[in-house]
């Protein structure tokens, strides 16, 4: 998807991923079952969206009589690894499939890599690019159901949705590590690729490799270098966020939950990489429109999640009834008007078309163009 000096990466370019966020809140003091707490609104483990209410095992953590006298047993990440399986396996599936098809359209030349990168159009030389693009595809994919879990599981949980809250709770948590492992895949087979096309010594061109796979600023060329940091920061910043639900008992609850609320900012950034660099979207067109299409449920949810917040603090009333800080009344205000224009947004790029990509060449161009 993205192109670098070597070998772009992949929803953009290869050294980040894609998102993950997604989590919510319910009631603490809801029954639970199982490893996960069950909860009417919803509650759960790895990333969340925009801000949601105490879990019922962050409850009993500081009230143990929240849940009974033994209480839920603790998650823990051993636990979600192993429950992640399937979902891993599932998403090697899904990455494979997009590998396929990504190196079918580089072998017929109908992608539009080959234009912004005419050196490409050798697919078996560049496989592990193209490898790198498919796990930034995944990885995105996973992130944005990542997001659409957690804001189902915040706030209010739906009449229609009928899946327990613990096992959605679970899938929201192992998504969340797929996502991260994806993105991580992502940004690895970036780095090989890198690896393999320098002429100077493996130690040197590893050492190189990993400056510019994963350090800011160290790819100092063409878009990359707007586009390959905003992928690292959506990495950086994933990883910790997901896992940080796995400490919330030494952190505690509420600095956790101060913290998930901004996890969302890991999946923005995620896209946003992948408008910026991503060679298979960078020309305007329906496959580039549709990344932006696939953005409108989750405004959608962000904002009835913001409207209709489990927890009646998180309620916006009239300024003067407000029991915080008139800054806090304006955050709150603000996070409401952001979710509208963002919808607004999304659909005025659908109707219009104007998807911010680039104007495609004539099909007779002999680019020279480097992506790096």
């Amino acid at each position: 998807m993205n192109a670098g000096k070597a070998a772009p990466g992949t929803a953009g370019p290869p050294r980040t991923g894609t998102e993950i966020p997604g989590q919510a809140s319910g009631p603490a003091g809801a029954r639970t079952t199982g490893d996960t707490p069950a909860r009417d609104g919803g509650a759960t483990g790895a990333p969340e969206a925009a801000g949601a209410g105490p879990t019922a095992s962050e409850a009993t953590a500081t009230d143990p009589t929240a849940a009974g006298a033994r209480g839920p047993a603790r998650v823990t990440l051993r636990a979600d690894l192993r429950a992640s399986v399937w979902d891993g396996l599932l998403a090697l599936v899904v990455t494979a499939a997009v590998f396929a098809l990504i190196y079918a359209r580089i072998e017929a030349k109908t992608s539009s890599t080959v234009t912004v990168m005419p050196f490409m159009a050798d697919a078996g030389g560049f496989w592990v690019y193209f490898l790198s693009q498919a796990f930034g595809w995944s990885a995105l994919l996973w992130a944005w159901g990542t997001v659409i879990i957690g804001l189902l599981l915040s706030g209010t949980r739906p009449a229609w949705l009928r899946i327990p809250g613990p096992k959605l709770e679970r899938l929201h948590r192992t998504t969340s590590i797929n996502t991260m492992a994806l993105m991580a895949a992502h940004a690895i087979f970036f780095a090989v690729e890198l690896v393999r096309h320098d002429k100077d010594a493996w130690h040197a061109a590893a050492v190189t490799a990993f400056i510019e796979a994963f350090v800011p600023g160290g790819y100092d060329s063409g878009t990359g270098k707007v586009a390959i940091p905003v992928g690292q920061a959506a990495l950086y910043l994933a990883i910790p966020m997901g896992l940080l639900f796995y400490a919330r008992h030494r952190i505690g609850p509420k600095t956790w939950r101060v913290m998930h609320r901004f996890v969302i900012v890991t999946y923005v950034l995620s896209v946003w990489h992948t408008l910026l660099y991503g060679t298979n979207v960078w020309y305007d067109g329906a496959f580039r429109t549709t990344i932006w299409l696939l953005q409108l449920p989750i405004a959608v949810l962000l904002l009835i999640r913001l409207a209709r917040p489990a927890r009646r603090s998180e309620r916006l009333r009239g300024l003067a009834a407000h029991p915080g800080s008139k800054a806090g009344w304006g955050l709150r205000l603000a996070g409401r008007v952001l979710a509208v224009g963002l919808i607004v947004l999304v659909l005025a790029v659908v109707v219009s078309g104007r998807d911010g990509g680039r104007e495609k060449p004539p099909a007779d161009t002999s680019s020279t163009h480097d992506h790096g």
